[in-house]
This record gives C-alpha cells, sequence and structure tokens, in this order.
C-alpha cells in the first residue's frame, strides 16, 4: 500500500518531467504534423497535404485511424510517418446515443492528445475540419504546450452535418457550432475549399485562404489499353464487364482485341456512368434512381451500363445508406440499365474515372459551402458531369462548359437523354466538354498548392522571427 501511494504521488510529477524531456526532442525545421480524427485513406485532401509537405522537405507525421488502404505513393514515401489511433471500443455502440458520444468524445480526446505529446515536436499542426469535436480543442492545447503553428483546413462546418440526423434546432448542434465559431478563431492560419466558405468565415473572425482542391498526377483519361486491361480484371468478379459473346476470347462488353491484336472500341458497347459515394446523409442517389426508373426506362433507347464506385473498398462500404440503396435497387425491374457495385482496390479507381463517359455527382452539401472533390477527381481525368444544384456549385462546375448542372430529376433525365441518345455515334457535346476541361487538367494539386499554403508558412516564419 505504500509503494502504491507512493507512486499515485509521484505520478504527475514524473509525467511533467517526461513530458519536458520528449518537449524537446523536436523534429527538423520543417516538420508537420497532419491530423485526421478519421479514416486516412478516405481523406485524400490531407493525404495530398501529406505529399505536398513531403516534397518541399518537410518531415510529415499522419495522425489518424486506420481502414482503407493508403495509396502506394505514401506508404513508400521515407518523409511520411503514420500514426494510427485507438479506435473507441465496441461497447460505446451498445449504450445509449448521447452516452456513446460523450464516451467517443471522451476516449478520442484522451487517444489524439496522447498521440500528439509523444509524438516528436512539429512546428506545424495541420488539422482537418469537420470533425471539430474534440479535433480543435486537443489540437490547440498541444500547440500552446509545446509552441506548434495551427492550421486549420476547412473543408465543410461539422454541426451542419451534424444536423442532418439532428435537425437543426438540437442542443448539440448549437453546442457543436459555438465550439466550433470559438476554438476556429485560435487558429494561426486558415485553409478553405471555397470563396463562399471564406467569406462565411470571416462573418466568424476567422481569415482563411481558398484552397481548391485539384487532381493528383494519377487522374488521367485512361488509355484504350488501360481501359480493357481494367474492364477484363473487373469481369472475373463481375460478369456484367465481360464480353456478351461468350464465343470472343479477350474482349470486354466495352472493347476487343483485334485480329492484329490491337485493342479497340465496340461500336455496339454501352455508355459507363460512374457516380462515386460514400452513402451518406448529404447525398441523394434516391434522385438518380427516379430518373432512370420512371424516365429513362420508360423510352426505347441504346442500353447503357451504370456503374456505382467508391474511392476504395473500405470507403465504399461505410456509407450508412449503402443498403438501404442496394435493396431499392434490387427491388425493381430493370430493363435498360445494368447497375454493378464493385469493390475498387485504390489504383484502379482513377482508372475507372478515367474510363467512364459520364460522371454524375449527388452531393447536395450540408453547408451550401463545400465542392465536391469527387468532381474533382472526374475532371481530372477529363470526365464531363452531370451534377446537383446547391449555391456554391458553379466554382467548380460550370454549366454547358465542363458540364451540366440540374436541380431535379426530370433536368437529370433530360440530361442523360441529350447526351446518351446517339451513343457511342454521337459525342460531339461530350467531346467538346472534353475539350473543355483540358485547362482544368493542366494545373494540378502541388502546383496550386504551392501558390497557396507555401506563403503561409514562409509569412509565420518572418513573423516568429520578429518576435
Amino acid at each position: 500500500m505504500l509503494f502504491l501511494g507512493f507512486i499515485l504521488t509521484l505520478w504527475p510529477i514524473l509525467f511533467v518531467l517526461l513530458y519536458i524531456v520528449l518537449n524537446h526532442i523536436a523534429k527538423p525545421r520543417h516538420s508537420v504534423c497532419i491530423i485526421v480524427l478519421g479514416d486516412l485513406g478516405r481523406s485524400p485532401r490531407m493525404l495530398y497535404h501529406a505529399k505536398s509537405f513531403a516534397k518541399e522537405g518537410y518531415e510529415v507525421d499522419l495522425v489518424g485511424y486506420s481502414g482503407s488502404k493508403l495509396h502506394e505513393d505514401i506508404q513508400i514515401n521515407r518523409r511520411i510517418s503514420r500514426h494510427y489511433l485507438w479506435e473507441p471500443p465496441i461497447f460505446v455502440k451498445y449504450v445509449p446515443r448521447l452516452l456513446a458520444y460523450v464516451l467517443k468524445v471522451f476516449w478520442q480526446s484522451t487517444s489524439l492528445g496522447l498521440q500528439l505529446l509523444f509524438l516528436p515536436k512539429a512546428n506545424y499542426l495541420l488539422i482537418q475540419n469537420p470533425p471539430s469535436i474534440p479535433t480543435l480543442f486537443v489540437a490547440l492545447i498541444v500547440c500552446l504546450l509545446r509552441g506548434s503553428f495551427l492550421l486549420i483546413d476547412w473543408h465543410n462546418y461539422g454541426f451542419t452535418i451534424l444536423a442532418l440526423t439532428l435537425g437543426g434546432d438540437h442542443p448539440l448542434v448549437k453546442f457543436s457550432k459555438w465550439y466550433e465559431k470559438f476554438f476556429g478563431r485560435f487558429s494561426k492560419a486558415n485553409l478553405c475549399v471555397t470563396k463562399a466558405m471564406r467569406d462565411d468565415l470571416k462573418t466568424w473572425g476567422i481569415s482563411a485562404e481558398t484552397l481548391y482542391d485539384r487532381p493528383a498526377d494519377l487522374f488521367q483519361e485512361a488509355t484504350v489499353e488501360e481501359r480493357h486491361d481494367l474492364f477484363s480484371k473487373l469481369s472475373l468478379a463481375y460478369p456484367i464487364f465481360g464480353s456478351r459473346n461468350e464465343l470472343e476470347q479477350d474482349s470486354t462488353v466495352f472493347t476487343y482485341r483485334s485480329a492484329s491484336g490491337k485493342i479497340q472500341y465496340r461500336n455496339d458497347r454501352p455508355a459507363l456512368l460512374v457516380s462515386s459515394t460514400s452513402w451518406t446523409e448529404d447525398e441523394d442517389f434516391g434522385i438518380l434512381l427516379k430518373t432512370l426508373q420512371s424516365k429513362y426506362e420508360a423510352v426505347t433507347s441504346p442500353e447503357f451500363k451504370f456503374v456505382q464506385s467508391g474511392r476504395t473498398l473500405k470507403y465504399f462500404c461505410k456509407g450508412p445508406l449503402k443498403e438501404f440503396y442496394s435493396q431499392e435497387i434490387d427491388s425493381i425491374e430493370w430493363k435498360h440499365i445494368h447497375f454493378c457495385l464493385p469493390w475498387l482496390e485504390a489504383e484502379d479507381y482513377p482508372v475507372l474515372l478515367g474510363s467512364a463517359d459520364l460522371g454524375v455527382c449527388l452531393h447536395m452539401s450540408s453547408s451550401g459551402l463545400d465542392l465536391p472533390m469527387k468532381v474533382v477527381d472526374m475532371f481530372g481525368c477529363g470526365l464531363p458531369v452531370c451534377a446537383v444544384h446547391y449555391p456554391c456549385l458553379s466554382e467548380l462546375v460550370k454549366h454547358g462548359h465542363s458540364g451540366l448542372i440540374f436541380k431535379s430529376s426530370q433536368e437529370l433525365c433530360n440530361q442523360l437523354q441529350e447526351l446518351l441518345e446517339s451513343f457511342p455515334d454521337d459525342q460531339k457535346t461530350l467531346k467538346k466538354m472534353r475539350c473543355n476541361l483540358k485547362s482544368f487538367q493542366a494545373i494540378r494539386w502541388h502546383d496550386n498548392w504551392k501558390r497557396t499554403v507555401l506563403p503561409l508558412l514562409k509569412q509565420h516564419r518572418k513573423d516568429k522571427k520578429k518576435r
């Protein structure tokens, strides 16, 4: 008992001494810790940040949850270290909702705080928002203790996402909004995804620089050979991609190998539509189902395939509404349309986008202030998009130029028929949009990042020298 009392008395002192020692084990001058309170593999923008920092000579610590497989260029990068947080215990799922939320926040605060304190000191802490609770508070405390520079990348607002399930008048939503607004003001610098969000943050007293999402280099239009290889690979698990003629060898429903050995497109190939989704409440997949069922199925038109895809296997499967819409699809007898919900490897996702004929975006935005990164990826592959309207979407999708914007299932139906009615013989409009996307494809993530983020860091170093 005496020994136990001795330990309980001294452990706070020992912890402080240990922290002082660890706090002085600092990494080189250029170092950054990037925090994602979520699956790292489902946070492409933050992974792009990590690669850009590493490319500019920074040592990078990535902190977040495991789950989705990270792209190989992250795994093999010697400047990027990955640190995974502990998942909340399973029993949290079986307690009342409010109690589960409190327990989860306590667990995340503890695991994130300990992880950050025991990592070597970083010059910069870059956090993704949302989620806001408890990330903002924990990151702020760590920065105050260690003298790090806090940088917030505002992707959206956490309280608006919470309001999708709880309603805007719920006390927890109101608290979340106050929390986000209050602690967000303590950051040293801020990034955001649109000009509309930048202007809205000003009303909170927060100054931010707009860093538009741009595609990574791996998002490119696929060659006919790359498409053939992908469709052949997918056909092993999903016969829908295979040739309709069982006697044909080395062929798919879209491509075939000619007698001369050259890969060519089939003249009777169907159109390939792709919609990337995480199956969450801010995407109304029902709009597309209603369009295809009540409108497109009712007309006599060339068969086309609709392929529903996710960024990675985990990203695709974790959406809470996936099962609901899967049952909806299965309950309908389709005549002209084939659905396929493939499990894609991370490397196959860009190739699928680069092989598609048209993208469909159903992202509604909980705040109306963010932009769908899935469209950025599609544009990077030169893929035109039909996207559902919301206030700031025009910052990305130019109607009639790089895609079409619709407000109802009827409008979407008209657009699909206009673009695909004579496919593949008449692709004049699609080709024009692809041509218009060349200028967008010319500017990639890292070049855009250097013009926006590096000046912020340089300014911080100047200000620090003055002090």
